[in-house]
């Protein structure tokens, strides 16, 4: 079994970069996704992206590996790019 993104980062997630280049994908997208919610509530992003607020929280929180259609989904709810750029 894999380990959670949070479990590949520091504490406190997701504020402290990964050292594992995975994760630290991972930890970026929590990032760019919070960003992006703003001031809004889970709720309603999550209504808006046609998610749960639980898979949300969940993504927020590094607890589980979004997939792609959990992406693709929150890109076009929030009318913005998530997935970090490799740098």
């Amino acid at each position: 079994m894999r380990a959670k993104p949070v479990a590949l980062a520091p504490s406190p997630w997701p504020e402290v970069p990964s050292g594992d280049p995975v994760g630290e994908v991972a930890r970026r997208f929590a990032v760019n996704v919070r960003r992006e919610v703003g001031t809004r509530s889970i709720r309603s992003v999550a209504e808006a992206s046609g998610i749960t607020h639980t898979t949300l929280l969940s993504v927020l929180a590094g607890q589980v590996w979004p997939d792609l259609e959990t992406i693709a989904k929150l890109e076009r709810g929030l009318n913005a790019r998530l997935w970090p750029r490799q740098v």
